[in-house]
């Protein structure tokens, strides 16, 4: 465990004991890892959680669009073997790529060529059940519910615990104080609204500075039911059309598990989708095509439409030098979160999870704080360059990590090529999907022959329309 105190546990009661705050992917992902390596581990949840793979209010977006990319399929599958497999067989729809997609982006629609990956559209409460009923099977890791943190124990040299007071009627109770529970580690998992700067305040230590790159964009989802053929369009297994600068409008439709299909619609401050069924389905108008406001006149809604409008990218840096205690450790959304439209956020939990399984068991250097902090912030670079790098050319981009540098421009000048060539060249197309779906490092752009392609190669055909159907070889 990390910086255990002279070799043997802080707690009280004997063993090494973590305490992980929140329950959602990532706390579930981090209890599992550190299972391995403590006698008890603790998670700390505020919800009461569901029985089944049902919504619930601690995870906003639930009710909303998931995909698992091909980065995090690896992941899971590594924490968790045969989970990608597991999913699929509860439902969750297998999505080729690009043969199964009808996608706009850059103002082109890309080519409907052979499949070189594929990523999986389950709802994200089956995704969050069949992680936790896994999980939670480990009788080292005790859940907790109804519970809220409402500070740390400790001081700015090292946390020993956490106050915890119960939710609801009991949590009223005249002159209740909170209850302590001791820990060796504690991991903030509670997700983007994390308070742990006022934790680490109250205890004399620093909070971690905060990058901050906001758009504005916000979203509405609709869930949909559609004829035999699921999309009513050919052989499309999903839509799904990018903004830009000069195009801020985007949608994505993808099938989820029950012969049910999500579509989302999203635009910029001030022209939000709103959420009417009138309105949700004329917002589609907005689009650069009419293929999504067709595909909504074809199918039947079955859900009312939903809103989701906290979407800025931020990064919580406790990687860098800072008053802050040992035993303390951030991962998933309180660590560094995205801009949901990038599909990233599930993924980097696991990721970060994996670091910290990784740095654990590394023989070779003592797992401070700092270090396994900054192996799990290392792993979401990726996600964060691609996500904040992509918004800070959005018109309304604002926040500490929205000017762009010399760098910037130079890398986006060459990504301007890159994403010009990936829909009508099917060997940059791939290296281009590799990327951005974190199974290939961003350095995979600059092969020498993709970057010849890219210098040099011409901006080949593309679909003048959707193309509804695959390519034949």
């Amino acid at each position: 465990m990390l910086e255990t105190v002279n070799g043997t546990s802080a707690s009280q009661g004997g063993g090494r004991h973590a305490v992980v705050i929140g329950g959602s992917l990532a706390g579930l992902l981090a209890a599992h890892v550190l299972a391995d390596h403590a006698e008890r581990v603790t998670i700390v949840e505020r919800d009461r959680l569901p029985e089944g793979p049902e919504a619930r209010g601690g995870v906003p977006q639930s009710r909303h669009t998931h995909v698992l990319i091909p980065g995090g399929q690896e992941v899971y599958d590594a924490l968790l073997p045969g989970f990608t497999d597991e999913l699929m067989a509860h439902g969750a729809p297998r999505v080729g790529a690009p043969n199964d997609l009808v996608q706009w982006q850059g103002g082109r629609w890309f080519r409907r060529t052979e499949e070189t990956a594929f990523f999986v559209s389950p709802t994200r409460p089956l995704l969050e059940w069949l992680v936790r009923r896994r999980v939670l099977a480990n009788p080292r890791i005790e859940l907790v519910e109804a519970t809220e943190t409402v500070g740390l124990v400790g001081d700015a040299s090292r946390v020993r615990g956490v106050l915890l007071r119960e939710r609801g009627a009991a949590a009223t109770a005249v002159g209740r104080e909170p209850q302590r529970l001791a820990a060796d580690l504690v991991v903030d998992a509670s997700g983007r609204g994390s308070r742990a700067a006022d934790w680490l305040t109250g205890i004399g230590a620093e909070p971690a500075a905060e990058e901050t790159l906001e758009t504005g964009l916000a979203y509405a989802t609709r869930v949909y039911r559609t004829g035999e053929d699921g999309s009513g369009d050919g052989d499309v297994g999903g839509h799904f059309i990018v903004p830009n600068p000069g195009q801020t409008y985007g949608a994505v439709v993808m099938p989820v598990e029950s012969d049910r299909w999500m579509v989302t619609l999203w635009g910029l401050r001030g022209a939000e989708p709103p959420l009417d069924d009138r309105g949700f389905t004329e917002y589609a108008d907005r689009l650069p095509h009419p293929i999504v406001r067709r595909w909504l006149d074809a199918a039947k809604a079955d859900s009312p439409a939903l809103a989701y409008r906290t979407t800025a990218n931020v990064r919580r840096r406790y990687d860098r030098p800072g008053r802050r205690p040992a035993g303390f450790l951030a991962t998933g959304d309180a660590q560094c979160v995205f801009n949901p439209i990038y599909g990233q956020g599930m993924t980097v939990a696991a990721m970060s999870a994996l670091a910290l399984r990784d740095a654990l068991a590394d023989g070779r250097r003592t797992p401070t704080t700092r270090r396994v902090q900054k192996a799990m912030l290392d792993v979401a670079r990726q996600a964060w360059d691609i996500s904040a790098g992509s918004d800070k050319n959005m018109p309304t981009a604002s926040g500490s990590a929205a000017r762009s540098t010399l760098a910037d421009r130079v890398s986006g000048w060459y990504l301007g090529r890159v994403e010009a060539r990936a829909p009508g060249d099917p060997v940059v197309g791939e290296v281009f999907r590799d990327v951005l779906y974190l199974s290939a490092p961003v350095s995979a752009l600059f092969a020498p022959r993709i970057a010849k392609a890219v210098l040099f190669g011409p901006v080949r055909p593309t679909p003048q329309e959707p193309p509804l159907h695959r390519e034949t070889s």
